[in-house]
């Protein structure tokens, strides 16, 4: 049993690989730590549970990394994704921290794997946990608690007690009722907005009433909001968000990676009107395959659909839902609720502008198109083998990437500019400050492995101070 009337070194409200890195760097400097989950315990871990693998400078192949990825590849794959938008400083801080991460992360208890079937662009770059997020979590659950830190489930923040930048407690609702927390120090870990359907309208408009949400339906705001209304600057833009194509078919909450589709790079993708618009080939799928989601939430109702043929089939890690199968695209577009002419006219259309190649899916080859707006650029091969397959896809919402501001010690900035006294925040909450935009296979990750640890070490010292 928790002891809710002890006051803690440090807080860390939130249950996920960022607030678990932060309990287990706090403890470990000696501090008395409270992790406030509020999930019920079989669902503790926020978006982590749905993770696979994490991304981490490092110099030389392991027995799990299929070779080097150093530092500045690292940052140079960043800015290619954000286009820029990041804090340099901070996103170089942390990839040169992230190299210790691989180490520090399996002296608490995790094990890591080569990567799996159908991953193997990111053997090199990409660590893959042993038995996937749920597994990572346990390790991390069992170190915390052999530490002794204390864990609270079903344990929502319903309010915070701030005052001119400085921490002083917050009121909890528990199952046996609302309790006050009072604690030397916060680190804030509580994921994004992205399960708030009513926040992402304000931003989205009633595009965001179509959005599927791949993780945790308590990663609501609330805290947030708590801390940008005491005075915490806010960084990021509402509407940029880690957004991927999913099924269609997926639950509204909870589908994971289970749902995700990465077929997009192997055929063509149409809006309702059966018409192409964006290039699939445009890069390979780790770097490019987060920017589907946004680009399926401005086409009409917000669904697209994958059309590809049959040598595709195998390429690629499927859904947890069977491809719609059809002996003709006609056939196909009236399984798709589809007009059969204008998906016929887009195929034949795509078929005429391929140009021969040599196909290699490894790899950026010269397999492309030439005279469509837009042309795919590789990867584009004639769709004419039958049997035809297609998934449905709408917008999938991992995180979102409006937070709040810190610095190099993970300490949030106040919006007049200075540094808040005992308040520390890693993990979803803060992505923002590392990406503006855009996504990179595993960075989520890296995002609150590397800030959980500083954060939960300065707020121990913080706390002791």
């Amino acid at each position: 049993m928790v002891d809710f009337s002890k006051r803690y070194d440090v807080l860390v409200v939130g249950g996920g690989n960022a607030a678990l890195c932060a309990a287990i760097a706090a403890r470990r400097e000696g501090a008395s730590v409270l992790v406030l989950e509020a999930a019920p315990k079989f669902y503790r871990g926020g978006n982590t549970r749905h993770t696979r693998n994490m991304r981490c400078a490092h110099d030389a192949a392991t027995e799990t990394l299929s070779g080097p990825y150093y530092e500045d590849e690292f940052f140079d794959d960043l800015l290619r994704v954000t286009g820029g938008n990041t804090n340099e400083d901070l996103a170089k801080m942390m990839i040169h921290e992230s190299k210790e991460m691989l180490t520090w992360i399996a002296d608490q208890g995790v094990r890591f794997q080569p990567s799996l079937g159908g991953t193997l662009s990111l053997g090199r770059t990409n660590s893959f946990f042993l038995g996937g997020g749920r597994a990572m979590l346990n390790a991390l659950y069992l170190t915390a608690e052999d530490l002794g830190v204390d864990i609270a489930y079903d344990a929502e923040v319903l309010s915070m007690d701030i005052e001119n930048g400085m921490f002083l407690g917050a009121d909890v609702k528990q199952p046996n009722g609302t309790v006050t927390v009072r604690a030397g120090a916060l680190v804030a870990a509580a994921g994004g907005f992205e399960a708030n359907k009513k926040w992402l309208e304000e931003s989205w408009g009633p595009a965001a009433r179509n959005f599927l949400i791949r993780g945790t339906r308590f990663n609501r705001g609330t805290v947030l909001k708590m801390l940008t209304g005491a005075g915490v600057d806010e960084i990021g833009d509402p509407t940029q968000c880690h957004a991927v194509a999913i099924d269609a078919r997926a639950p509204e909450f909870d589908g994971g990676i289970i749902t995700r589709l990465d077929c997009v790079v192997f055929g063509i993708v149409v809006n309702k009107h059966c018409e192409r618009f964006y290039d699939e080939g445009e890069d390979v799928w780790p770097k490019r395959y987060a920017i589907w989601g946004r680009l399926v939430a401005g086409q009409p109702d917000q669904i697209a659909y994958i059309v590809f043929d049959a040598p595709s089939l195998e390429l690629f890690m499927p859904s947890c839902f069977p491809a719609i199968k059809a002996d003709t695209i006609t056939e196909l577009a009236q399984k798709l609720e589809l007009d059969p002419a204008a998906l016929n006219a887009t195929v034949a259309t795509f078929n005429a502008a391929v140009k021969p190649g040599t196909f290699d899916h490894t790899q950026l080859d010269d397999c492309r198109t030439e005279g469509l707006t837009p042309d795919k650029t590789h990867w584009a091969r004639r769709i004419e083998k039958a049997p035809f397959y297609a998934y449905p896809v709408r917008p999938g919402i991992t995180f979102t990437y409006l937070g709040v501001r810190v610095n190099r010690q993970s300490r949030m900035m106040m919006a007049d500019g200075k540094p808040s006294a005992n308040m520390f925040a890693a993990g979803e909450i803060m992505a923002g400050n590392v990406l503006g935009k855009g996504y990179a296979a595993g960075i989520g990750m890296t995002i609150g492995s590397v800030f959980g640890r500083i954060a939960g070490r300065e707020a121990a010292g913080n706390a002791r101070n």
